[in-house]
């Protein structure tokens, strides 16, 4: 079964080397590898111009979230059944890819995502990644997937079409398109089977530091304005998913001492 990554970057090339030697390590040499560099200049496009293994898209310009994943869907090969967007700000143990891809395939769902883990990378992945899959085999959230890494089945994009590039530079992108996804009636959701480590938007911090634009509230208007998310129902989808969240969470902890979303604050883990 072919496979495609993409991966858009910009700067943070510790990051983006990182993601790349795990990626190298964990799935097989049939998988695509597709990074799109945003107009890096912090070495990153020297390093990915003289890297083997991979595919490389190079923007003169930052063009954002939506934009990139939609160059490396294009870009994908024909024959892909599923498209993997990743972050490139995650740690990645062996097997995350195919767990991913068996739980899709075993739930019967369009867009999966990895349990994860946020914060400081002050564990051992292997060993965690292995007890925590092993413990939670059972646990599957039928929800939004998260947008820090999201398998698609390839067919969803003849069904929904592509990301809104409307959305700029970053942020509410993925929400739109689970929101498009949900309209379709395709099957979401995040397994327990796999596992991925996540630092905890990098990129988006680098930008929002630079950026003399307040992008996410111009994406966060769009969103509401496209979808008619008024205060009432902003404030009742708010509420209703604080409260699965509590329910899952707690759910989760007591049968497998996990949850599917985990965050250390680098002082304790918190489960959510």
């Amino acid at each position: 079964m072919k496979k495609t990554i993409v991966i858009p970057v910009l700067n943070k090339l510790k990051y983006t080397k990182q993601c790349l030697d795990d990626l190298f390590t964990t799935v097989d040499k049939f998988t695509e590898i597709i990074v799109i560099d945003n107009a890096s200049d912090d070495g990153t496009r020297e390093f990915l111009s003289n890297l083997d293994g991979i595919s490389t898209i190079f923007n003169q310009i930052n063009k954002g979230c939506a934009a990139s994943w939609n160059q490396g869907v294009k870009s994908s090969s024909s024959d892909s059944s599923w498209v993997i967007i990743l972050n490139n700000d995650v740690r990645l143990p062996k097997d995350w890819l195919n767990n991913l891809i068996d739980a899709a395939i075993d739930y019967e769902t369009d867009i999966i995502s990895p349990g994860m883990r946020e914060g400081e990378h002050n564990y051992n992945i292997s060993e965690y990644a292995l007890k925590y899959t092993e413990k939670m085999q059972g646990a599957f959230r039928d929800w939004t997937p998260s947008g820090v890494c999201f398998a698609v089945n390839a067919s969803v994009f003849d069904k929904v079409g592509l990301f809104d590039e409307n959305f700029q530079v970053g942020q509410y992108e993925d929400a739109d398109f689970f929101r498009r996804c949900k309209n379709y009636k395709l099957n979401m959701g995040i397994t327990g089977r796999s596992f991925i480590h996540h630092f905890g938007s990098v990129t988006q911090k680098l930008i929002q530091s630079e950026s003399a634009c307040d992008y996410g509230v111009k994406n966060r208007n769009y969103h509401r304005c496209k979808w008619r998310i008024n205060f009432l129902k902003r404030h009742f989808e708010r509420y209703r998913e604080q409260l699965l969240v509590k329910y899952w969470s707690k759910k989760e902890y007591f049968l497998y001492k996990h949850s599917l979303l985990e965050k250390h604050d680098g002082v304790k883990l918190s489960y959510y």
